[in-house]
């Protein structure tokens, strides 16, 4: 399994127009993908309301993780996704 920490930048964080942004591109992508809080229990990220159940604000830690053989690009995708605004 691949992970990435992210610094998630939008000013409201993973909240509602991010968030579904971020599910959408998860559920794309075709492979399991969780996301956890940095040192939280990892939920299924395909899931708007496990993502945002997190309640992350803007500039809070989060672990992306994914397991299949695109699972770099993936998370690469994503990290970049969850890093600008």
């Amino acid at each position: 399994m691949s992970e990435r920490q992210v610094t998630i930048a939008s000013p409201v964080g993973l909240h509602a127009r991010p968030a579904a942004a971020f599910v959408k591109a998860v559920a794309a992508a075709g492979i399991p993908v969780t996301l956890a809080r940095a040192g939280g229990v990892p939920v299924d990220a395909r899931s708007i309301l496990a993502v945002l159940s997190l309640s992350v604000q803007q500039g809070d830690q989060v672990v992306v993780a994914a397991q299949g053989p695109t699972a770099d690009d993936v998370l690469d995708r994503l990290a970049v996704l969850l890093e600008t605004a």
